[in-house]
């Protein structure tokens, strides 16, 4: 671990600011937050400043979603970021993804063919910062404008959080589930 969590006796107003409208005032410390988010109160600026994108991504997108969820974990798994996949992955089932739709994120077959479509738009946008024309006019069945965008940000955003916790080396939580 490059950057352990901020230990509590260091945790002022401008820490506690950073994640005003992430979670509620009462887990505005380190157990209560979590190994992610207190890590990056470290630098509590840039905390503020990406999680309105964060929150964007995770609660305000256009994305249904299943397919938010499938994406993020494309990316835990290309990434190898097992922070970001061990939290997605209850949040998927969560919100319906089965144990094969799961195997076929981390390489199995899908059967499904708009999964197909979101997975491969997700390798695509990892492994060329693009997609070609054939991928968005795929997505664009399936999505809309609004939809394709949220896409792409939700890939980037995520690719970014798993450089992120990568480096740091920041831990998963032991908790018993």
């Amino acid at each position: 671990m490059r950057l352990p969590p901020l230990p509590a006796d260091r945790w002022d107003d401008q820490v506690r600011g950073a994640l005003a409208g992430m979670i509620p005032r009462e887990r505005q410390h380190p157990a209560g937050a979590g190994n992610a988010l207190a890590t990056l109160v470290r630098h509590p600026d840039l905390t503020r400043a990406y999680l309105g994108l964060g929150v964007h991504l995770l609660f305000r997108s256009t994305l249904p979603p299943r397919v938010r969820e499938l994406a993020i974990l494309r990316v835990a798994h290309r990434r190898g970021c097992a922070y970001e996949w061990d939290h997605h992955v209850a949040t998927a089932e969560a919100v319906g993804l089965t144990a094969a739709d799961i195997a076929a994120v981390e390489g199995g077959p899908s059967t499904d063919e708009f999964d197909r479509v979101i997975l491969d738009a997700t390798d695509e946008l990892d492994a060329t910062s693009n997609l070609s024309d054939a991928t968005w006019a795929a997505l664009g069945t399936w999505l809309d404008e609004r939809q394709c965008m949220d896409l792409v940000f939700t890939v980037g955003g995520y690719c970014m959080v798993a450089m992120a916790f990568n480096t740091f080396g920041v831990e998963v939580e032991q908790t018993e589930r």
